[in-house]
């Protein structure tokens, strides 16, 4: 008896464990961000809650800024701020301004660099071989060549100087190479200078650009810097050797259509800018007095106001003419109206005399139903015989 339950009890367990290893799995749950029965979430992959503080890394925006400026104002930008103890006034930044660059022409020369004016600084040597008095930036550029032999050999380069003028100027610049020289594309746009001469007395630099012909297969002869100055070869080279402020430089062979391009030909032949005017005589650059700056300020709100006066009136004629076209059109458009209606009118009358015409017909006729209908029902009188 006992056998035979121990058999029983057996076959049980048997028959429990086959329905369990044959019970169809659940179906999943769709959860609410199932679309089309598709869940959002990726399969193999668990969802991790973020932990409090944690940041996504940044995907690589290539390298940071290297050169610094203090801001805080137009000016505060063209100081670098390992350098910086105030902004100069107007006849400290100019003597700055002049020894910084007679150094840097001569550190190049020195040391047979190839670099050339550029920019608002090339336009100066347009002028009378020396600096715009209002331009507070110095520009030159070298080849991309020039720039790479510049880092591997003379970056951070402690130039000392004194000039040649009683009392001497004694002054220590700094030649510094931007890391991020090597990159010949923009990039992020936070390293476009590729290098600087900074004046470690106050801060004011030179900003030193490199051009490279960056795609030589598509588009050979051509350099560009990473501020989208472009240049053909027969632009630049070959360099003229002239003198800029009393020290030998470089300036592009095709100056001329450089300058036009960057600036227009109106850079070339406006005498009066920035509280400065064109001497001929001396070919100075010189600072207005407060007299003229003064004259200059009534010279320019007489022209603004008779610039707003010959606008107020091209807007009053503009609105008269509007007025005007609107009148005409509203004319048109009543004349149509009186036209349309007088044409409709015309038509509900012809229409009316149709229908009186047709009303008529239909009394006519039905006036000789009615005595046909009147005749056929009059008994008829036997005719004697």
């Amino acid at each position: 008896m006992r056998l035979i339950q121990t058999i029983i009890i057996f076959i049980t367990f048997l028959c429990f464990l086959i329905d369990a290893a044959t019970i169809p799995e659940e179906p999943r749950r769709r959860s609410p961000d199932d679309i089309n029965g598709k869940s959002l979430e990726p399969r193999g992959k668990v969802r991790r809650p973020r932990m409090p503080g944690h940041r996504r890394k940044k995907r690589d925006e290539g390298m940071p800024k290297y050169f610094h400026e203090p801001g805080g104002s137009q000016l505060g930008n063209h100081y670098d701020t390992r350098y910086y103890h105030g902004i100069q006034d107007y006849a400290d930044r100019k003597d700055t301004q002049l020894h910084m660059l007679r150094a840097y022409l001569t550190f190049f020369h020195e040391n047979r660099l190839e670099s050339w004016l550029a920019h608002g600084t090339l336009l100066g040597w347009w002028w009378n071989g020396k600096m715009l008095p209002w331009d507070w930036d110095i520009d030159t550029q070298v080849s991309g060549s020039t720039l790479k032999y510049l880092a591997e050999r003379y970056n951070h380069t402690h130039y000392d100087y004194v000039s040649q003028s009683d009392p001497p100027v004694k002054r220590t610049y700094l030649l510094d190479i931007n890391p991020a020289s090597v990159e010949r594309e923009r990039g992020n746009g936070n390293n476009i200078i590729d290098a600087r001469w900074i004046d470690t007395t106050n801060g004011l630099y030179i900003d030193i650009t490199g051009l490279s012909e960056t795609h030589p297969e598509d588009q050979p002869g051509v350099w560009v810097c990473k501020n989208y100055h472009r240049y053909h070869t027969t632009d630049l080279y070959p360099m003229r050797e002239t003198m800029y402020e009393g020290v030998i430089s470089k300036v592009p062979y095709a100056y001329d259509r450089i300058l036009t391009q960057e600036y227009g030909e109106r850079a070339l032949a406006l005498t009066d800018y920035q509280g400065h005017r064109w001497d001929p005589i001396v070919k100075e650059w010189l600072q207005k007095s407060e007299e003229e700056l003064e004259e200059d300020r009534k010279e320019k709100e007489a022209a603004d106001k008779l610039k707003e006066e010959q606008e107020k009136r091209r807007k009053d004629k503009e609105e008269a003419v509007k007025k005007k076209e609107e009148a005409e059109k509203e004319k048109k458009a009543q004349e149509q109206e009186r036209k349309d209606r007088g044409k409709a009118e015309k038509e509900k009358e012809k229409a009316d005399k149709k229908a009186e015409v047709q009303r008529l017909k239909d009394q006519q006729r039905l006036m000789r139903d009615n005595i046909k209908k009147k005749g056929e029902q009059q008994p008829k009188t036997p005719v004697s015989q």
